[in-house]
């Protein structure tokens, strides 16, 4: 069904309301995107190829729907994209019809003006109560994420979700009459986001801890081995998979663990970070010796007693590697939550 024409925001001299974008709007979508959405601008071959493609599917007969904002100057001063796709029915999109926001952009001479809030609210007002989608899905930055938050998507930036049905629809017989109950799905993208860890504790037979020097990260020169779990891996098979990629040695267990590591998100880490520190046992000097490194990773290994490890590492390293240390010499497991909060 086509999109029909939407009153837009009201304001400064000339500046046109929302209203529905043409196959005629093809390239000029194609361009916005080209400059201000994709890291790179697009050669003028491939915005020609995009807009051959956009241009029949902004038909009422295709799959794609825009809204659009006329600057008085005859630029445009802002779009909104969506592709809409069919899906499997289910409780929270029953109509099996989804869309991806695909683009949304705003001229630089126009930010700031309530623009992109416009597009968006003319394009989602359109998919759920003339189309009849009820699955949102959209990629955006930590930026604009608020602004889509506003709008009942939730998720991380990096894929944004939200079910939405017509203010007309008639509720389907199954419909939970409960208000305030949320579709699992929306449930499972709001929860919180984090990163797990696995490291392995080892030392050489005087308990010195054994460290690897890394040949990536400067900011932790020196560390444990381990790494991130993959999605589905279970802790003690990630220690195990780690400990032969990073050294060539096999993990012996049962597993024993001896402290949980938090850390907050920070500005380039946007996750939490969650570790758990396994004991590795002792080794002989001779087993240290066979260690095999991979050179892309680590280009050193060496123990040292303990307290020659503080200066080579920040403070939350050593902190970290100290509070191991207590925890395999007490037997009570160690719990740190300031993790790169030094």
């Amino acid at each position: 069904m086509a999109p029909t024409a939407t009153p837009g925001p009201q304001g400064d001299a000339g500046r046109l309301p929302v209203r529905a974008a043409t196959p005629a709007d093809a390239e000029a979508i194609i361009r916005m995107r080209s400059q201000y959405v994709l890291s790179a601008p697009m050669t003028e071959e491939w915005i020609r190829r995009c807009t051959v493609e956009l241009g029949p599917r902004l038909a009422p007969e295709g799959d794609a729907r825009g809204f659009v904002v006329d600057a008085s100057d005859g630029v445009m001063a802002a779009c909104a994209l969506g592709l809409i796709h069919p899906v499997l029915p289910a409780r929270s999109y029953p109509r099996g019809l989804a869309a991806r926001v695909q683009l949304v952009a705003t001229h630089p001479d126009h930010r700031r003006r309530g623009h992109a809030r416009a597009v968006v609210s003319a394009l989602l007002d359109h998919l759920a109560d003339v189309e009849d989608v009820t699955l949102f899905e959209l990629h955006t930055s930590a930026e604009a994420a608020p602004l889509y938050r506003e709008f009942g998507f939730s998720g991380d930036p990096a894929l944004m979700r939200m079910t939405r049905h017509s203010t007309s629809a008639v509720p389907l017989p199954d419909a939970r009459a409960d208000s305030s109950w949320v579709p699992p799905e929306q449930h499972a993208q709001s929860l919180p986001k984090a990163v797990a860890f696995v490291c392995l504790y080892v030392t050489d037979e005087h308990d010195r801890p054994l460290q690897l020097h890394s040949v990536y990260s400067p900011g932790h020169p020196w560390h444990m081995i381990g790494g991130a779990m993959d999605l589905g891996e279970r802790p003690w098979d990630a220690v195990v998979r780690e400990c032969r990629e990073e050294t060539g040695m096999t993990a012996a267990g049962p597993p024993r663990l001896l402290a949980t590591v938090f850390g907050q998100p920070r500005a380039r880490r946007p996750y939490s970070t969650l570790q758990l520190v396994f004991d590795g046992g002792r080794l002989t000097d001779a087993q240290i010796r066979a260690l095999t490194l991979n050179p892309r990773e680590h280009d050193e290994a060496r123990v040292l007693p303990l307290t020659e490890w503080e200066p080579l590492m920040p403070a939350h390293d050593f902190a970290r590697l100290r509070a191991v240390e207590e925890a395999r010499r007490t037997g009570v497991a160690a719990y740190m939550d300031t993790w790169g909060n030094a």
